[in-house]
């Protein structure tokens, strides 16, 4: 069987979401192309870590060439909206992958299902029995509005315990550094 890759280039819309209350949520990247939808399931780690890796890139891809992103280009346009509805799971992201393409000056973000051991070098659509892959290759300024949108929705969740660190309910929760006394 092909391997099936979703690719958008450009995508009219790129982001990251969630469906359900905090504490419960479900993180997804969503592709949008016209009327095509493309919604991947990812865990709130690898959100965090895709928008802090494609910020660092863009600020490496600045320092190393600052003639191929001009701080203009970098203003990021805010995208407030929600996720495109209906949202469905066309697949769970078990792998990540972040790159830049020098030629054409874009940002290549891919979502791999299956595990870490089945993922390919980026853009390598070498191997047919390569698991699903979602791909989407961005200017530097919607990768940065990428980004910054990921880390916005990474923070809106429960706040942290200022003791522990770990969220904390609306009811409050077992502090491990308070010896299991409820704060």
């Amino acid at each position: 069987m092909a391997r099936t890759v979703y690719l958008y280039d450009p995508p009219d819309r790129f982001v990251v979401g969630t469906v359900g209350q905090p504490g419960e949520r479900v993180f997804f990247v969503q592709a949008r192309a016209g009327a095509r939808i493309t919604s991947v399931v990812i865990e709130k780690e690898q959100a965090e870590l895709l928008a802090e890796k494609t910020l660092e890139l863009l600020d490496e891809v600045t320092r190393r060439h600052p003639e191929v992103l001009s701080t203009t280009e970098l203003a990021a346009v805010e995208d407030i909206d929600p996720l495109d509805t209906p949202v469905t799971e066309d697949f769970r992201a078990g792998a990540l992958g972040l790159g830049w393409n020098a030629v054409t000056d874009r940002v290549i973000i891919e979502a791999h299902a299956g595990g870490a051991d089945d993922v390919p070098d980026i853009e390598d659509d070498s191997d047919d029995n390569a698991p699903e892959c979602l791909r989407v290759r961005l200017t530097a300024a919607a990768a940065r509005s990428f980004a910054r949108r990921a880390e916005r929705v990474v923070a809106a969740g429960r706040p942290p315990c200022p003791f522990c660190h770990l969220p904390l309910d609306p009811d409050g929760h077992i502090c491990p550094r308070a010896n299991g006394y409820r704060r």
